[in-house]
């Protein structure tokens, strides 16, 4: 099937033929087969680099109005917004934050980019551009499963369908092991597929030696660094090492990295922390692999770019690395060196990413060969093997379209691991697809929602909202009956709704104007409560500051936490005990210590911030990457915005969070 034969418009088939796509994939085709031009509802289970984002594009371009394209992370929608409005005769909009505004600015366009918090927060203030929508294409549709962002993805994507019955849907998601049951929720044609442009081959590496599952294999060198582990003074352990029982990983993986750089291609190597991704890309470096791709003046200049994003140690480190054609890519780096690693990855400026899975969600970095150096991780309760989903996110970025043979992902083990991780990563299929909208915190976050827009005024009304999300499609709308009660429970407790009544069984549930607030400024009631509480307290102390302010929107689970280290735990509570009376919480009365003073270290950050300290005094000396300031001012800024309304709301007035708004 050729794009000139699609319903669109000469520009627009000129537009992909000057960028070589002239052919469908046969995953694209499908789609079109399935009505995606038509209008129908289709849901795209497909592996990464197979063509996703051209069926998102004929679904919009071929619909009867405006379109919505929602996908999970900002740096995606960015990525998004510039790929649909490279289109020709195509008007696009972006809308990321303000979570107190309708986003009216955005009608008008062919397409909006937003990620699905906005677009939830826009309905909840009343926005009537999406009652104009005809199209809806869904990314990353199977995030449905993630505990913080699965259930408004899940409920927002609900609510559009409810409010316009002539909605097309286009979902897309990675291969998941039920995407019948997200067709059959979205009513929509499955295209299920595990068609690549590139073939992709799987391995497991143990010492220097892998084995691929299409029955390949593949040598490296490894440097040895054998020990006399078992003290009896002969050379069994270098043999065991040269086995692959005794191997440093890292060195496993940097020779898979040397290799792969050594026939001229690109690597991405996947490690489970922020420290390792640094410390691996360091020891690259070593390596000299910009002169090994021929790159050295182009990696100069990747540097010279991330040094004058700032001088912090993060960046300085990143510039070290970038020069010898490698980089690290983690949630602590700011927005512009992350910018500056994926460009210069896409240009071939730089032969290896060392990077957290967080690279693997979505951005647009396909590389030769994929390595997966650890497949564990520390959770909740200790060490756990990564959901294979996860996994097979980082291997599909194996293999670039038009550059690549093949696609080639590696996971690194030991003689004891090599079978588990074969089964669980190699042979084994992704996880299912599971609603968290019963989840209390999240439940009562839409419940709330669902009573301050006027959706649903009784617990009868709240179910029918939520009759046509993925938990009921899976467990039915009954199954939340008990949750649902108790959400209103709490809300009643908290002073975010009220029960009107004129007898037991007719009462009627309002927001309260705390509530309803709380509800616009997209804050969750827990942190309104707390906003709330703060706010009365701070006007009761004998002068409330800027440290105040903070204190109060940091002991809020809408602001991300601070690792709080053991070495600097006592200082953190000598701060606090020495400015207690400019804090509104009594250091005998939190239920948890210890994330409350992980909120005073982030208010005392902030506070420092807006007193003039740079990022890389605040880097250095509180051990927290230039990103993480960066995401923590971002939402006190929001929070601040927040309380302000809050104050307002109940008739408190505290300067103090004014001032530290406007200074941050």
């Amino acid at each position: 099937m050729r794009v000139r034969d699609l319903p669109l418009s000469q520009p627009v088939v000129d537009h992909f033929a000057e960028r070589g796509v002239c052919e469908l994939y046969p995953p694209q085709c499908a789609a079109v087969d399935a009505g995606v031009c038509e209008g129908a509802d289709v849901v795209a289970a497909v592996p990464t680099a197979s063509g996703k984002t051209f069926v998102a594009q004929l679904a919009l371009l071929t619909a009867d109005g405006p379109g919505l394209y929602v996908c999970p992370l900002r740096a995606l929608a960015r990525e998004k917004y510039e790929t649909f409005a490279a289109l020709p005769g195509v008007d696009v909009g972006i809308s990321t934050g303000d979570f107190d505004a309708t986003g009216e600015a955005l009608a008008g366009n062919d397409v909006v980019v937003a990620t699905s918090e906005k677009v939830d927060s826009a309905i909840r203030n009343g926005a009537s551009w999406v009652d104009e929508l005809a199209c809806v294409v869904v990314d990353e549709v199977h995030l449905l499963g993630a505990k913080r962002r699965g259930p408004t993805l899940e409920v927002t994507l609900a609510t559009l369908r409810r409010r316009n019955p002539d909605l097309q849907t286009v979902a897309l998601s990675a291969t998941v092991d039920n995407p019948d049951a997200i067709a059959d929720w979205l009513d929509a044609a499955l295209v299920e597929s595990d068609w690549r442009p590139v073939e992709l081959r799987t391995g497991v590496a143990v010492g220097g030696e892998v084995a691929f599952d299409d029955g390949t294999g593949l040598s490296v060198d490894v440097d040895l660094e054998v020990s006399d582990d078992d003290g009896d003074g002969d050379e069994d352990d270098e043999v065991e090492a040269a086995e692959g029982e005794d191997l440093d990983p890292t060195e496993v993986t940097a020779a898979l990295v040397a290799d792969a750089v050594a026939d001229g291609g690109q690597c991405l190597a996947f490690v489970r922390s922020r420290r390792e991704a640094v410390d691996l890309a360091e020891r690259l470096a070593d390596d000299g692999l910009a002169a090994e791709l021929g790159v050295e003046d182009a990696a100069a200049a990747a540097a010279e770019e991330a040094t004058d994003v700032d001088g912090t140690l993060t960046g300085r480190q990143l510039a070290d690395c970038l020069r010898s054609g490698v980089a690290f890519h983690h949630a602590g780096l700011r927005s512009g060196h992350r910018a500056v690693v994926e460009s210069a990855f896409r240009e071939r400026d730089v032969a290896c990413i060392c990077a957290t899975p967080t690279l693997a969600a979505g951005v647009n970095v396909p590389a030769r060969r994929v390595v997966v150096r650890d497949q564990r991780r520390y959770g909740e309760g200790g060490m756990a093997w990564i959901p294979t989903l996860e996994v097979h996110q980082m291997c599909g970025r194996a293999g670039r379209p038009g550059l690549d043979p093949h696609g080639e992902a590696v996971l690194v083990a030991d003689a004891d691991t090599r079978a588990e991780v074969h089964e669980r990563y190699v042979e084994g299929e992704p996880e299912a697809v599971e609603s968290q909208l019963a989840d209390p915190a999240a439940l009562r976050t839409h419940v709330l929602a669902a009573i301050a827009t006027d959706f649903a005024a009784t617990e009868s009304e709240i179910l029918d909202v939520f009759e046509g999300t993925f938990y009921a499609r899976e467990t039915g709308a009954g199954g939340l009956a008990d949750a649902v009660a108790v959400a209103v429970d709490d809300l009643v407790a908290a002073g975010m709704v009220a029960r009107e009544t004129g007898g037991v069984e007719d009462y009627r549930l309002v927001a309260t104007a705390v509530g309803e607030t709380t509800s616009k400024q997209y804050v969750r009631p827990e942190t309104g409560e707390r906003i709330v509480a703060g706010l009365r307290a701070a006007a009761g102390l004998t002068e409330a500051t800027t440290l105040t302010a903070f204190e109060v929107i940091c002991d809020t689970p809408d602001m991300q936490d601070t690792y709080l280290g053991n070495a600097e735990r006592a200082e953190i509570y000598r701060f606090a005990r020495s400015n207690a009376a400019q804090l509104t919480t009594d250091m005998t009365e939190p239920d948890d210590f210890e994330g409350w003073l992980e909120s005073v270290k982030t208010a005392r950050i902030l506070d420092e911030w807006i007193g003039g300290a740079t990022v890389e005094e605040l880097v250095e000396r509180y051990r927290i990457g230039p990103g993480d300031l960066d995401s923590r001012v971002e939402r006190a800024e929001w929070l601040l915005s927040a309380a302000e309304a809050l104050g307002e709301t109940i008739g408190v007035s505290v300067p103090a969070v004014s001032r530290a708004r406007s200074r941050l």
